[in-house]
């Protein structure tokens, strides 16, 4: 799918035109077949540069071709997978002095965001570089947005485990530990990214340095959260495996103390049921006597495994 925008007249923001324009902006997500012809056949963009970006393991960098420009950013994205909740997709910007297109290959919830964001608060795209920027910050509050989601799921997590510690409960704690890689791995490509476009000379005239400054300083915040988070997350599961390896002691500690008490009637029954002559094979009583003898015996060894705390 495919739609072309533009700075509004009465400038609010971006707005929807019907086609094509000088200087507008070409956003594409999940393109087609048609689609795919519109950007390299009519729009003339380099196929290498689609093939890049529909790599969904490729990383943040810039290259230049033929007057091209190909920036490839990793944005967040909500899978809807309750087996891997959140990850990061490509995000190619292309531009030239003429044409400014984004291709991302998933239905993210930014794009859509940031054009009713630069309606609400009258938003006006200078140029192709202040456009990518403001997707780099975009992206930067959206990693910041699942953040927080994810460790909602790490408190409700840890609750559970505070109740009962569970396999189905320690497997969510790793799913989210995979989703803060991703996060951070993604997070610090482009602050990488962000500084090699900072570095280009030649265009330094096109930035905004308070834009810059903007998106460093979110930049930085989502990847020291995202740290943060991560090292929660390794510290509680460390905890909770020290928990159950000091629960398994326990009961086997347990089952132990209960062997060896069950153990001292059976070696007693074992000695008298024996067929040699015993000092009760004749008493009538006998049977009675070593019933109580074991009882005895059996008690004394509860009350001194208790006393030691072993059960």
């Amino acid at each position: 799918m495919r739609e072309f925008l533009k700075n509004a007249a009465n400038g609010n923001g971006l707005e929807r035109i019907r086609e094509w324009e000088a200087k507008s902006w070409v956003n594409v997500e999940c393109p087609d077949r048609e689609d795919k012809e519109y950007i390299t056949d009519t729009l003339q963009v380099p196929f290498s540069f689609y093939g890049d970006i529909e790599d969904v393991d490729e990383r943040p960098r810039i290259e230049v071709e033929d007057g091209w420009f190909f920036v490839l950013l990793r944005i967040p994205y909500k899978t809807g997978d309750p087996d891997q909740p959140f990850t990061t997709v490509p995000l190619g910007v292309i531009f030239n002095d003429e044409v400014m297109l984004s291709v991302c290959f998933f239905k993210t919830d930014l794009i859509q965001d940031f054009i009713e964001y630069s309606r609400r608060k009258s938003i006006i795209i200078e140029n192709n570089f202040d456009l990518l920027l403001k997707l780099l910050l975009s992206s930067s509050i959206w990693f910041l947005k699942y953040l927080k989601q994810i460790n909602l799921q790490i408190k409700n997590a840890e609750s559970k485990l505070e109740k009962s510690i569970k396999n189905e409960d320690l497997q969510t704690l790793l799913k989210i530990e995979k989703c803060l890689v991703y996060f951070m791995t993604s997070l610090k490509a482009n602050d990488i990214l962000l500084h090699k476009l900072k570095n280009l000379k030649h265009k330094k005239v096109d930035f905004d340095l308070d834009l810059i400054d903007d998106v460093e300083v979110e930049l930085k915040q989502a990847q020291e959260i995202s740290h943060i988070y991560s090292d929660i997350l390794s510290g509680m599961m460390d905890a909770y495996a020290s928990v159950i390896s000091n629960n398994l002691n326990v009961v086997m500690k347990r089952l132990t103390s209960i062997s060896i008490i069950l153990m001292i009637p059976t070696l007693i029954a074992s000695l008298y049921g024996m067929n040699v002559p015993n000092s009760f094979e004749s008493s009538p009583l006998g049977f009675w006597f070593i019933l109580l003898f074991s009882f005895l015996l059996s008690t004394s060894g509860v009350l001194l495994f208790k006393s030691r705390h072993w059960l």
